[in-house]
């Protein structure tokens, strides 16, 4: 299938994702709200150990006006942008435009649902470790793969049709009957590892790791997102909280991109990451401690910022 496809924010999530469907040929076009001469100059350049390729040639715009009808719109901004997309997104929709949010917690398929209509929207997790150190070049440290799930309902040829897109790309990606119990499953690394590398004051995620206390931390926040995914109907497997610990082993000592978002001065996705789980296991009756008092701490510390 011929996607015609825009990207929404072209941090490191877009630059990369965005990236490798136009290098390997697909018709990508960028929304660049900042740096967009740096970039029709310089083109994007993802920088790995893994991996490296640029793009000298893209086709950047500053409006969505100026890109026009989509058959699939990338959505990669953070969710403290959520309140621009009912302005930015109508002027790329056809009658059958899918939306894929490939931002971080919960909410975010809820929010363009209710303004764009239910059946448009589809989420994909992002298993990736990058950082944009400018417009245009993205340090890319470690994974890449996807996951993509419709918002409501099983899989439908498009969601199939959009995987083997970016598989022939050369991004793994799954598609999954269940987003919801995704969206859980990747906040049993998000809500600790960004958070504590925030709360305990700048750190790495091997800092994490190699600090019996932080640690100990790390994995009873894990144990509560898996109590709380059990009461809000999103069962995980017990393996979780082990495999999330070893998979972080193998990353070295990484700047989560929220922490560079803190110590940039920029606003957190306090609430999609860590207020929403709250929100949500609270209505379905579970208690989480541990992240309600983290929870707490970061919010005072995005508050004091802002």
């Amino acid at each position: 299938m011929n996607f015609r496809i825009a990207v929404v924010g072209t941090g490191a999530i877009g630059s990369y994702y965005g990236g490798k469907l136009a290098y390997h040929g697909r018709d990508v076009h960028f929304l660049v709200r900042s740096g967009l001469e740096e970039i029709r100059w310089l083109g994007i350049d993802v920088r790995g150990r893994k991996e490296s390729f640029r793009l000298a040639n893209i086709r950047a715009y500053k409006t969505t006006e100026a890109i026009g009808l989509c058959d699939l719109v990338l959505i990669a901004l953070k969710a403290t942008n959520n309140d621009v997309l009912p302005e930015l997104i109508p002027p790329l929709l056809h009658e059958t435009t899918a939306l894929l949010t490939l931002q971080n917690g919960l909410g975010n398929e809820e929010f363009l649902a209710r303004h764009f209509g239910a059946e448009r929207v589809m989420g994909g997790l992002c298993f990736i470790c990058l950082n944009r150190v400018s417009p245009g070049v993205t340090e890319h440290f470690d994974y890449g793969h996807l996951t993509v799930g419709e918002f409501t309902g099983f899989p439908k040829p498009r969601t199939h049709d959009i995987a083997s897109e970016f598989k022939r790309s050369g991004v793994a990606c799954d598609v999954v009957e269940n987003l919801m119990r995704e969206r859980w499953r990747k906040l049993a690394w998000n809500i600790p590892f960004n958070g504590l590398s925030i709360a305990a004051g700048g750190i790495t995620t091997q800092d994490i790791l190699e600090d019996d206390s932080l640690r100990l931390s790390a994995l009873g926040l894990m144990d509560e997102i898996i109590v709380a995914a059990w009461a809000c109907g999103n069962g995980l497997p017990e393996n979780v909280a082990l495999e999330q610990m070893k998979r972080t082993e193998t990353i070295g000592a990484y700047k989560p991109s929220i922490l560079l978002d803190f110590e940039a001065g920029r606003a957190l996705e306090v609430e999609t990451i860590w207020g929403e789980p709250v929100r949500r296991a609270q209505v379905a009756g579970a208690t989480m401690p541990r992240l309600e008092q983290l929870y707490a701490v970061l919010k005072s510390l995005d508050g004091r910022r802002q």
